[in-house]
């Protein structure tokens, strides 16, 4: 018997006043005369009434719980994050009004598309590093992928700190220094110069460990950018491009396997558009990569490269030492040295002048000045004397 019938019923059958029943029973005596009162009026049932509001302003309309379902089932079929945090901020990009993540979640179980996992440890004990600016870091990293005959091929992923915005990804039969200078110099082409760069502590990034440097340390060295690597085991330091890693796969996954790494290629580059242009991401407050990239002035590095503009080429030498160069439409021939020959080199091209460097070792090989009338560029650090004739 509820606590109200009780109190009805001690003054309707044993005589007690209102006072009295208030007192023994710790409730007021408006509050029975209340119940009295529904009691002499409607009987014992009317007693029991819902306190329940008739209306509920957050209560979410089967149209928009039969939208978050299909949010959830279209992200997962293509591969992408179906968290109710992104499904959320598909809901807004739509007009909605979208509900708390809170209440995506539950309305993911009610469905039984969530499945309950063990507790985790709390996000707010994780401590975020982010780069302030973009072009402040760039994070490099290959994961590998398998095509559809089950032969395995490399992934190369340049990812910007801050925006995460993904500058390039390639895949090849494997993964050498050449390709990491190769797409290092095609996103400075694209994108300008980084202030930094971080990787782990692959050969192809760094010879820290092996005495000297590498050539792509070299070529960061001549470009004033700071070289970061990650400490051994300790895989969180790249944890943006570690994480992009699954969610890479994850769309992958959902494709049909590609049979060639041309094949896998076109799938990557319609990756790299949806990643950047339509898939808002979480730790980015639902915006787009593109969108934050693009939002903020970028950094540079901090010496002489930040007051001059270069345009970077890697190339090799031919048996007689030389090299050519396209300028505003035009060809030009540069002669670095015979004794080069076959070397693999960079070229460092501001508004005057082309220095030419051997890229294993950073040797400066040749320097030569811009001339759009000529075709052929001499080596200013030749002999006097040695010039071919023009």
């Amino acid at each position: 018997m509820s606590k109200s019938r009780i109190i009805v019923l001690s003054v309707t059958q044993q005589g007690l006043t209102k006072a009295e029943v208030a007192r023994k029973y710790g409730v007021s005596w408006r509050w029975v005369h209340t119940l009295v009162t529904r009691y002499e009026k409607d009987g014992l049932d009317a007693l029991e009434q819902s306190r329940k509001p008739k209306s509920n302003p957050r209560h979410i309309s089967p149209t928009l719980t039969n939208r978050i379902i299909e949010l959830r089932r279209e992200l997962t079929a293509t591969g992408l994050d179906a968290g109710p945090g992104s499904i959320r901020s598909y809901l807004n990009k739509e007009g909605h009004h979208a509900p708390a993540e809170s209440t995506i979640s539950r309305i993911l179980k009610q469905a039984g598309l969530i499945i309950p996992e063990p507790r985790k440890r709390p996000k707010s004990s994780y401590i975020r590093f982010e780069a302030d600016k973009p072009n402040e870091t760039w994070q490099s990293d290959f994961t590998h992928w398998r095509l559809a005959d089950g032969s395995d091929v490399d992934i190369i992923n340049w990812l910007d700190d801050h925006a995460r915005f993904l500058l390039s990804l390639d895949a090849h039969n494997r993964i050498t220094g050449a390709i990491v200078i190769d797409t290092f110099s095609h996103n400075i082409d694209r994108y300008g110069l980084p202030e930094s760069t971080l990787t782990d502590n692959g050969s192809v990034y760094t010879s820290r460990f092996t005495g000297g440097r590498n050539s792509f340390e070299y070529l960061l060295a001549a470009l004033g950018i700071r070289h970061k690597n990650g400490s051994p085991g300790h895989p969180q330091t790249q944890g943006k491009i570690e994480r992009f890693h699954q969610t890479q796969k994850r769309w992958l996954a959902a494709k049909p396997p590609a049979a060639t790494i041309a094949e896998l290629q076109t799938q990557l580059n319609e990756f790299q558009h949806v990643y950047n242009t339509t898939r808002p991401h979480r730790s980015l407050h639902g915006h787009t990569p593109e969108h934050a990239y693009n939002a903020t002035p970028k950094a540079a590095p901090r010496t002489i490269a930040d007051t001059t503009h270069y345009r970077i080429r890697i190339d090799r030498l031919d048996s007689g030492g030389k090299v050519s160069l396209r300028r505003a439409g035009n060809m030009h021939h540069l002669g670095v040295r015979a004794e080069n020959a076959r070397k693999r080199v960079l070229l460092l091209i501001d508004e005057t002048t082309v220095t030419v460097t051997e890229l294993t070792t950073g040797e400066v090989l040749s320097q030569h000045l811009i001339n759009p009338k000529r075709n052929y560029w001499p080596n200013t650090l030749k002999p006097a004397g040695r010039w071919p004739r023009e």
